[in-house]
């Protein structure tokens, strides 16, 4: 299984088919089709979600932050340890079958597996003790010199940085990729590569003419094709070695697509009289260091690819303030106030929002009380305060061009496959395709079901 991250099924199998002729070589002979990600849409948890076919309420993990309890101020960093369901190596490994899993997310600090892990970009550094087993890392650092965990910094208006930095990152990974497919034995071989979703985040205004602010004279106008074609140049060297015989998985967790711009989701939430501040900041400032007035507030938010949205229920948070019995009520009344705000010109936005307990089968941790997609993740969120509007062009961590997108892709190629454009496939079925191929039973408590089993459908069932 290869991944690509935040791979769009509009570039892969469209706008840029022509320019992949290994991976549309694939897809012409296989199973493909866009893979509806998991909500919310964000590489953590999406990934989890896939290679455990658990959804993110029952991972118990809703992005790369999470509240570490009911109180107002611990938000816990998503790290492996946080994830307490069977992955597929796991499975594998009680089997007596081995994997070499390579920057799966979230994979830091990295576990015991029967066979061998690299740490995902959550890593720190490549000082740190990012690999199963220990001596991996040395043996690494041999082969490449340092390895490259992410693109750092890459919300930056250093343009030829993040991209310079994305094709060395991924070089490096494709060459650990290619030694340890020579070098370890494997039943299992799964490895992302982190750069697309970089490079998209940096360059997208770049490469989108549609972008609101896409320059048409940019020195960087084909640097997602380019970065594209280096991936497809990387798979092809993959595919040399792994011969006829494996199946072959192309995989990316989610899509892209243009970020229209943000809402100011706590600006919003004080103008609508539901959040109340002690004092008003003077500039800019992150939710976590204004004063608010707990006493005096209803619901706060988050900022990010989508809005999360926290209430202040009474016995639950510290100084809450919404009655249990009127819980319901009050987030009813919120969910339809959030569906309502428009579009700055006054146009509607195709909102939606999201109870966790009605889209996933079991809600652990803290969840979120609402999960917003604004405008169906045009429109990201800015959980900020002090923007002085609802709407900005600016993201609270640094530039960012584009936002995730519901659909990512799929690809199989199995020996059995015929070149079928499939739809209706989910990344929650990722997990039972890949034990599926390699014989094993499926675990009950697995949400999805194998993939494989469409390719032996009737072509009118499948889309094709």
């Amino acid at each position: 299984m290869l991944g690509i991250d935040s791979a769009p099924p509009e570039l892969l199998f469209d706008e840029l088919r022509g320019d992949l002729p290994v991976l549309s070589g694939l897809f012409d002979r296989g199973l493909w089709g866009p893979l509806e990600s998991c909500i919310p849409a964000i590489t953590v948890p999406a990934w989890m979600t896939a290679m455990t076919s658990k959804d993110p309420g029952e991972l118990g993990i809703y992005g790369f932050r999470n509240r570490a309890d009911h109180s107002y101020d611990k938000l816990a960093m998503a790290t492996s340890q946080m994830v307490r369901e069977d992955t597929i190596w796991d499975v594998l490994g009680r089997s007596g079958r081995s994997s070499v899993v390579m920057a799966v997310p979230p994979a830091f600090p990295p576990k015991p597996i029967r066979g061998s892990m690299v740490g995902c970009f959550l890593t720190p550094s490549d000082t740190s003790q990012y690999t199963y087993p220990a001596s991996l890392r040395d043996e690494i650092r041999r082969l490449v010199g340092e390895y490259l965990v992410d693109v750092m910094s890459f919300r930056s208006e250093d343009k030829e940085y993040i991209r310079r930095s994305c094709v060395d990152m991924t070089e490096r990974r494709f060459r650990v990729i290619r030694h340890l497919m020579q070098n370890r034995d494997w039943d299992l071989f799964a490895a992302v590569e982190i750069g697309s979703d970089r490079i998209q985040h940096g360059l997208w205004r770049d490469h989108d003419v549609s972008h609101p602010r896409h320059d048409p004279d940019s020195p960087f106008a084909t640097a997602i094709r380019d970065y594209y074609r280096l991936i497809d140049d990387q798979v092809g060297s993959v595919l040399d070695l792994a011969g006829d015989d494996t199946a072959v998985m192309i995989v990316s967790d989610h899509g892209a697509r243009t970020a229209a711009g943000f809402i100011c989701i706590n600006d919003w939430l004080i103008r609508e009289g539901l959040l109340t501040l002690t004092s008003q900041p003077p500039r800019m400032t992150p939710f976590s260091k204004v004063a608010v007035d707990w006493s005096r507030t209803i619901a706060w938010g988050e900022g990010g690819y989508y809005a999360r949205i926290f209430m202040n229920v009474r016995g639950r948070e510290p100084e809450g303030t919404i009655a249990p019995q009127d819980y319901e009520r009050a987030r009813d009344d919120l969910a339809e106030r959030l569906r309502a705000i428009p579009a700055p010109d006054g146009s509607p936005l195709a909102t939606q929002v999201y109870k966790p307990e009605e889209i996933y089968r079991r809600v652990r941790n803290v969840a979120p009380d609402l999960i917003v997609y604004f405008d169906d993740l045009a429109w990201r969120s800015n959980g900020y305060v002090g923007h002085g509007s609802v709407y900005t062009t600016e993201n609270d961590i640094g530039p960012d061009d584009a936002n995730h997108a519901r659909y990512g892709v799929f690809g199989l190629v199995d020996g059995t496959t015929r070149g079928d454009n499939v739809q209706g496939l989910r990344l929650l079925d990722v997990g039972p395709t890949i034990l599926d191929l390699l014989g094993e039973p499926i675990p009950d408590d697995m949400q999805g079901r194998p993939l494989t089993e469409l390719s032996h459908q009737p072509k009118d069932r499948m889309g094709g």
